[in-house]
């Protein structure tokens, strides 16, 4: 899922210090999941945002709600007439929801109250691990389920760099070297001879280098008599 964190408290005051009726807007789906941007996260930032504008003399209201997802111009809609009376929108989403409500409603001026961070999964409570970059060209079924895009601090696919040692990154102890859990889940599976194969250099055409991705589901196309 996505995972991002709320921006420091003094940066989303900043962006709402010269409205005078600002809404906090949550988002109900990934970021309220990993616990940073839901209906209980758009209270406490809300909450706290009026303090610290009452501590600043800054005058104005200070209003929150939350939506299921903020990346879909249905939900959007649904709420459109009441985000229109705000003269800003602190927007809890990732950043996908920020810019589909601007791209959907051009008048709303919305800002952004987190940081998008990865996409990953919880290893336990209140902890995200991130595990796919969305290159666009999927290697999983060659390393065995594990990414050596994301989980190699270097990206490399055709097995470990000089500086592993131990199992561990150089980036220190608490990294784990990608290739050398790739090679651990190849013998447990017989399958060290793939190692031997050499992968081509990657086609990162499909990733955001080259330039921003659109994704069309042919048969949804069809199926809609387009």
């Amino acid at each position: 899922m996505i995972i991002a964190e709320r921006k420091p408290l003094e940066e989303i005051a900043a962006m709402a210090a010269p409205h005078k009726k600002v809404c906090v807007l949550g988002c109900n789906t990934c970021v309220g999941i990993c616990m940073a941007g839901g209906d209980k996260e758009a209270q406490e930032t809300a909450a706290l945002l009026r303090i610290h504008r009452k501590k600043e003399n800054v005058e104005g209201e200070v209003e929150t709600f939350s939506i299921e997802r903020q990346c879909e111009f249905e939900f959007i809609d649904e709420v459109l007439e009441k985000l229109k009376k705000y003269d800003l929108i602190v927007s809890l989403a990732c950043g996908v929801g920020v810019q589909t409500m601007i791209e959907h409603v051009q008048s709303l001026r919305v800002v952004p109250g987190l940081n998008t961070t990865s996409m990953g999964y919880p290893t336990e409570q209140g902890v995200w691990a991130e595990r796919c970059l969305g290159c666009g060209d999927c290697v999983l079924h060659l390393t065995m389920g594990i990414c050596p895009i994301t989980r190699c601090a270097k990206s490399i696919l055709n097995g470990p760099c000089g500086g592993s040692a131990e199992g561990k990154c150089e980036l220190g102890e608490d990294t784990d070297c990608a290739w050398h859990l790739i090679h651990d889940r190849l013998s447990s599976f017989g399958r060290l001879g793939d190692l031997t194969e050499i992968q081509p250099p990657k086609d990162w055409s499909s990733s955001h280098h080259g330039g921003p991705r659109t994704t069309v589901r042919e048969d949804v196309r069809i199926d809609s008599g387009e």
